[in-house]
């Protein structure tokens, strides 16, 4: 069954256009071809880059953030409760109103502290300033290292400056070594992405980052079975031209370094939209469905591949409506906001505004004059000789 099922994976008609078969790839001393078992080398190869990422980031990033003044915030702990642990590993982290009321008859607690013993419990779980850094490092480093190899691979092959080569002799196309080793960089750094995903900061857009390494993953295998090594090529090289530039965004903004920042991220949303809504779909889009067409009559492969670039694109214009929002309001407000994939960390203090709140709409609350740090007092309360009372909706001093 295991072979007849490898001879139905690997029928000529899936991956070669009409007219050509397996034989007609076969290699000789002076000439090879993509072989899928060559993936199989991005596995170790990605366990290998994995290391040195945990390398890098213990040795280098981690020292850099202290020196350039990055400092993890001091959270307080939820205390240990093993009713309350239970049910945030095993049901929710976010508990509704019913659910806080009926732990908080359970462990005798009022409402209040139950709330505050989740939103410390769900910081707890969030990733700190310094891993913030050392991932952006991490990935900064690789980004510019792809790009600039991907740039000395290709600055004298033709299908760089003329698209159409890409499709020239297809697929009869011999893989040279340079072009090889390009794509198990690739290839393997998105797997390391992948292995580390439960570990790496978690964003509000991870589900579409799941798409987008399995998407990039099924591309870059493909491409190399099938051997559209050089339109893969093309792709690798407009992805990293705009992260070259996002990664030292965030690294400068976990920096407080704002004006760095801010240009920054103005550099990257124009690399970014340009690359990835016009330069993307005429180079690669355009280029795999119109200008391959000339070469040969569509086939499995050539809507497979199409329909892979397809979901990069729709993941590009959602990031572009995240990027465009995002500049509009620096163009607004002449300040970035925070990243919107960001998971925003939970106050005790936003608790303290909620009561006050509730006060106020009740008719009842205590103010304080206005010192130099205006800051209220944690435990809610302002020494006697400042404090104004307010009955009846006025204020009277005492």
């Amino acid at each position: 069954m295991a072979r007849s099922l490898y001879e139905w994976l690997w029928q000529h008609e899936f991956w070669l256009p009409p007219g050509i078969t397996w034989e007609d790839m076969q290699e000789s001393e002076d000439t090879h071809y993509p072989q899928p078992r060559d993936l199989l080398l991005s596995i170790p190869f990605a366990l290998i880059l994995v290391v040195i990422r945990c390398a890098f980031e213990r040795a280098i990033a981690l020292p850099l953030s202290t020196k350039l003044g990055v400092r993890d915030k001091q959270r307080p702990k939820a205390q240990p409760n093993p009713v309350l642990e239970t049910f945030y590993s095993t049901r929710r982290k976010n508990p509704e109103e019913g659910e806080l009321l009926s732990l908080a008859k359970r462990c005798d607690l009022p409402v209040r502290k139950v709330e505050k013993w989740f939103r410390r419990r769900r910081n707890m779980d969030r990733p700190s300033l310094s891993k913030k850094f050392s991932e952006a490092c991490w990935r900064f480093t690789f980004y510019i290292i792809s790009f600039f190899t991907g740039l000395a691979v290709l600055y004298d092959k033709p299908w760089l400056w003329d698209h159409r080569e890409c499709w020239t002799g297809y697929p009869q196309q011999p893989l040279q070594p340079s072009l090889f080793w390009y794509y198990m960089l690739e290839l393997s750094f998105y797997w390391s992405l992948v292995f580390t995903l439960p570990f790496d900061v978690k964003r509000k857009d991870f589900k579409e980052q799941i798409v987008h390494h399995a998407a990039t993953i099924f591309l870059i295998s493909f491409s190399y079975c099938a051997n559209y090594i050089r339109i893969g090529t093309l792709v690798m090289v407009i992805h990293d031209a705009s992260d070259c530039f996002l990664e030292p965004t965030k690294i400068f903004n976990y920096t407080k370094w704002k004006k760095t920042c801010d240009s920054l991220f103005m550099i990257f949303s124009a690399v970014f939209l340009i690359s990835r809504l016009v330069i993307y779909p005429y180079t690669v889009l355009y280029n795999t469905y119109y200008y391959s067409m000339e070469i040969f009559q569509p086939f499995f492969g050539y809507y497979f591949v199409n329909v892979l670039l397809i979901i990069l694109q729709l993941l590009h214009v959602f990031w572009s409506c995240l990027i465009i929002h995002m500049v509009y309001k620096f163009i607004l407000q002449g300040t970035m906001e925070k990243d919107m994939r960001s998971d925003t960390e939970e106050s005790d203090k936003d608790e303290e505004r909620d009561k006050i709140r509730e006060k106020e709409k009740n008719g009842i609350t205590y103010f304080s004059n206005v010192t130099s740090n205006g800051y209220i007092q944690r435990n809610g309360s302002e020494p006697l000789n400042n404090r104004a009372h307010l009955a009846n909706g006025h204020a009277k001093e005492r």
